[in-house]
């Protein structure tokens, strides 16, 4: 067979059930049948299974047998029962190795994109940070968003340095790269080491926190990059990277300018049962007339509700916000 015809072969089997798929290929020389695997899971690994292209084919095939047939749905189901069903358990697994090996040549960081998130932060632990960024450059947005998250701060830190910088890598260094990493993946897999369950929110401040530690472009351009992935994300980080629990870190100056609108009322609500701390940092930083008009609202208010009390908040971080989008946001050093 041509490679044209190797592939328009691997796309109708995908429009076979597998009993059916396994009778076709059972007539075929086992080195065709491992050139179909191969075809297969480049199909899987590019996507292409699904493409008009493939719609085309499979309608094609159907109109000349006169009849529908069901898909398989799964080119793995095809690789672990056409193949042990054409050519038995030993040969089908020779055959699986050989397209293993061969999906890495052409992708080499397949395996990684789809592991679990805390097995691949453990399989990095060891290497050094532009290995890691190297590795992280492949990923998805959100997976890289995630990983990044639960890196130690300085490693972080060292690989965002790293994905800033334009340093060309060979593809030979990359495929050793993705090889070891394979390696430690599947070797936590065979410990049975259990992923590190981190809530949503959590990454996302995580996330949030990284990128106000950025200069003012590269932030832009990451924000730019997952809003083109996903805006409510976007908006969320935004917020996530000023809240009220930063009030502390502010530097006076820039806490004064913000509180200078807010009045009594709103900033009493706010300060309800609130850490000490907070509190303390924003008495610092309003004059002695709003300081008496706060202590004769905390006076009279009658318990708020929860909402309110967000609410509050949320209008006084609101203006810091704006500030630090647009670099005007000062912190306490340290």
């Amino acid at each position: 067979m041509t490679l044209k015809g190797i592939g328009k072969a691997a796309m109708l089997l995908l429009s076979l059930d597998s009993a059916t798929a396994t009778e076709l290929v059972k007539g075929l020389a086992p080195e065709d049948i491992e050139k179909l695997g191969i075809e297969l899971a480049r199909l899987d690994a590019t996507h292409l299974g699904s493409s008009e292209q493939t719609r085309k084919i499979v309608q094609e095939f159907v109109e000349s047998l006169g009849t529908g047939v069901q898909p398989i749905g799964n080119i793995k189901g095809f690789l672990n029962s056409t193949l042990v069903g054409a050519v038995g358990q030993d040969k089908a697994k020779e055959i699986q190795d050989r397209i293993q090996q061969m999906t890495e040549r052409k992708d080499p960081f397949d395996e990684i994109r789809k592991a679990e998130t805390g097995a691949l932060v453990s399989a990095l632990e060891e290497e050094q940070p532009q290995t890691v960024a190297v590795v992280v450059s492949e990923l998805p947005t959100r997976k890289c968003q995630e990983v990044l998250a639960l890196l130690s701060d300085e490693v972080r830190r060292k690989v965002i340095c790293r994905l800033t910088r334009e340093e060309g890598i060979g593809w030979a260094v990359k495929q050793r790269i993705a090889s070891t990493v394979c390696q430690r993946l599947r070797s936590i897999a065979g410990r049975g080491i259990v992923e590190r369950v981190v809530g949503r929110e959590e990454t996302l401040r995580r996330l949030a926190l990284i990128l106000s530690g950025l200069e003012r472009e590269l932030r832009d351009q990451m924000l730019e990059e997952i809003k083109s992935h996903d805006g409510e994300v976007c908006s969320t980080v935004k917020k996530l990277m000023v809240t009220w629990d930063d009030v502390p870190r502010v530097a006076d100056r820039s806490l004064q300018e913000a509180l200078r609108s807010v009045d009594a009322k709103k900033l009493a609500l706010a300060l309800y049962g609130c850490d000490a701390e907070i509190v303390e940092k924003i008495r610092k930083n309003i004059s002695e007339r709003a300081a008496a008009s706060l202590e004769e609202e905390s006076s009279l208010m009658q318990e708020p509700l929860d909402k309110e009390v967000q609410d509050a908040r949320e209008e006084i971080v609101e203006p810091l916000r704006k500030a630090n989008e647009e670099d005007k946001l000062r912190f306490v050093r340290g």
